[in-house]
This record gives structure tokens, sequence and C-alpha cells, in this order.
């Protein structure tokens, strides 16, 4: 073989040799490119707002069994009276009439009273009231006359502060016990007329009277009935009630003493 031969050989070789290196290279960066392309995915997880928002009104609807329910309207006759709705606080207003009672029937007759009073309701059925009543009641003929009067009036005024159960506080009727004591001023007047008044009327006035301080206790029992409201949902109550009222007034005998009085006022208004 010539030098010219051998060497066009060598050069073949070379050639085929190079060519066989780069098709080799080309085929693993191929095959690198597409591990990776195929590799495992590393994206955070995304977070659906709307999803979300949904899941929330889901769950504050009530319909989401794990977590508590919100409190609701109460239904027509369910109505809770008591701290637990929002009502903290108490009031009372009313009238009506006085039927004397005990032993001092000869010094005291029918009348008239008025209550008003404002507390604090401290759970369902419970509640302490502060109440002002006015009572009124004429004093009989024979003792008017005995008095040297042409009439005569005794009246009352109590400060009392005076707890209230109420017996069944979810119904649209209900009864309540009440009962409580306090301050009671009591003033047995004797009047005259006389004549007369700006119109030309005779007027009563007082020509002798006396008076007393002291405490005095009562205990009631009432009916309630709950006005619906709008929604039904109504708070105010129209009540009716009668109460024993012991007073500890002057024996007779005693300075400005009549004895004991008792009366049962019975009471019709508005309880909130």
């Amino acid at each position: 073989m010539s030098n010219r031969s051998l060497a066009a050989t060598t050069v073949s070789l070379v050639s085929l040799g190079v060519t066989a290196v780069l098709g080799i290279g080309m085929a693993q960066a191929q095959l690198a490119s597409q591990a990776i392309s195929n590799g495992p995915s590393f994206s955070s997880p995304r977070l659906n707002v709307a999803d979300e928002s949904s899941s929330i009104e889901f769950a504050l609807a009530g319909s989401n069994p794990g977590l508590p329910r919100p409190v609701s309207a109460a239904e027509p006759g369910q109505y809770d009276n008591g701290a637990g709705d929002g009502r903290h606080y108490a009031w009372v207003g009313g009238g009506g009439f006085n039927a004397p009672i005990g032993n001092d029937g000869p010094y005291i007759t029918w009348g008239g009273n008025l209550t008003a009073g404002g507390g604090l309701h401290f759970s369902r059925g419970v509640s302490l009231l502060g109440e002002f009543s006015f009572f009124d009641n004429k004093l009989p003929g024979a003792f008017v006359a005995a008095g040297g009067g042409q009439g005569g009036n005794t009246k009352i005024i109590a400060l009392t502060f005076d707890p209230t159960f109420d017996l069944f506080p979810k119904r649209t009727n209900s009864a309540y016990l009440v009962g409580g004591g306090g301050y009671y001023h009591k003033s047995t007047n004797f009047t005259v007329q006389q004549c007369c008044d700006f119109y030309g009327y005779p007027v009563n006035v007082n020509v002798s009277s006396f008076s007393s301080n002291q405490g005095g206790l009562n205990l009631g029992l009432g009916l309630t009935h709950r006005l619906g409201g709008v929604y039904g949902d109504g708070q105010m109550k129209l009540f009716g009630e009668a109460r024993y009222t012991w007073i500890g007034t002057p024996k007779i005998g005693e300075t400005n003493g009549l004895g004991r009085t008792e009366i049962i006022p019975v009471t019709f208004g508005v309880r909130w």
C-alpha cells in the first residue's frame, strides 16, 4: 500500500470516529432534556378565594354540623325573658284599686293605687324591681264623724325592692311571684268643705291629720300576657296582680296609731 492510500484511509477512520462521538453526545443531551421536562412538579398550591368564601358563608348559615349555629330570632311563644336575649333592664307601670282587710277596717276603706318602677333582669325569669307606689283610700263615715270632719282619706307612699320570679318565661301567657319590702309613709287626713276656689267650686281643706313612717312587706301573684310585636318577638307584657301588703303602722293607743295597716292592692298595667 502506497503512502497516499494509507493517508486517505486514516483520514476516513478519524472522520467516522468524530461523527460517532458527536452523534452519541447529541443523543445523551436529548434524553436529559426529556427527563427534566417529564420530571415531578413542585408548583405551590393555589387558594381558591371564591370556594373559601362560600365555605365561610355555609358555616355562618348554620349548615355545617361541626360549627355552632348562630342565634336566630325567637319563634312566637318562645321568647326568652331574661338577660340572655340582651334585655338587662326591667320596667313596670300600672294602676288599680285597694281592698282593706284585717283589724284596720274601722279606719280605712276602699281606694285606688298607682305603681311605677324599674330594675334589672338577672336571668331568664328572675328580676329585681325598685318600685314607687301610691295608695289613696277613703275613711269610713263613722271614723270621719268622730274626727270632726266632713270627709277624709288615708294616703300611703311606698318605696320598695321587689324580686320577681316568672314561672313560665317562654310562654305567651305566664304567671309570676312577687314580694319584697321597704319604706312606707302613711298619713290620715280629715277634711271639711270651704268656699270657694277660683271657679266658684267648694274645696276640701284638711282640718287635722297625723302621719307615721315605718317598714312594710308585700307578697303577691300576677298573670301576664306577652304582646306579639311586629315580628312575633315582642317584649312588652300586660299584667294583672294582687298583693297582700302589711305596713307596721303604730298600734292603737300609741302616737299617731291606728293599728297595723293591711290592704290588698289589685293592679293592672304593663311590664317590660
